[in-house]
């Protein structure tokens, strides 16, 4: 989200794209601080012991005041109801750190570890119902070779997706075709 942010305050996304909040379902999220300082509207809905379909209908209550063209996840880690990804088709993006057709869910860094992978792919991908099933937009590979420990995955991973993540929005927004 950090990456994103600062993209668009001075780097590639700057004048391409704007982000007009950055909301998460998790009061004491990092990202909300991160967010505020570099002025950046902000907004919490505690989502812990709530209902799913409820919970959304609440979000897009309040983000219907805001104009938008798309939903980027950074790090929101709760699965959205189908009611609220059908309301946005190919609107809702994430990123996912492996190659989505071949795994899907939590710990991708993980499992390119324990799989002794010599390289994985971040996969940025529209939102469906599924879990990380939707549309590729863009895949980049991450260079395994010769890590000892899974730390050195996630930074060799963070590292591209830092990059990678504003780099293909700006081809999205911008109207390239994927």
């Amino acid at each position: 989200m950090e990456s994103i942010l600062q993209a668009t305050q001075n780097g590639i996304l700057k004048g391409v794209g704007a982000c007009v909040l950055v909301f998460s379902n998790q009061p004491d999220a990092k990202g909300l601080e991160i967010a505020q300082k570099m002025g950046v509207k902000t907004h919490t809905i505690p989502s812990k012991g709530r209902n799913r379909a409820a919970y959304d209908r609440e979000i897009r209550e309040f983000i219907e005041d805001y104009e938008f063209d798309f939903i980027v996840l950074a790090g929101y880690m709760r699965i959205l109801s189908n009611t609220f990804i059908q309301q946005f088709p190919n609107k809702i993006i994430n990123i996912h750190p492996a190659d989505t057709t071949q795994h899907q869910g939590l710990h991708g860094y993980e499992w390119a570890f324990e799989n002794h992978l010599v390289e994985t792919k971040i996969t940025i991908h529209f939102v469906d119902v599924g879990l990380d099933t939707g549309k590729i937009i863009a895949q980049k590979t991450v260079d395994l070779k010769g890590v000892k420990a899974l730390e050195e995955v996630e930074q060799r991973g963070l590292a591209v997706e830092h990059q990678f993540y504003p780099e293909t929005l700006y081809q999205l927004f911008c109207g390239f075709e994927f």
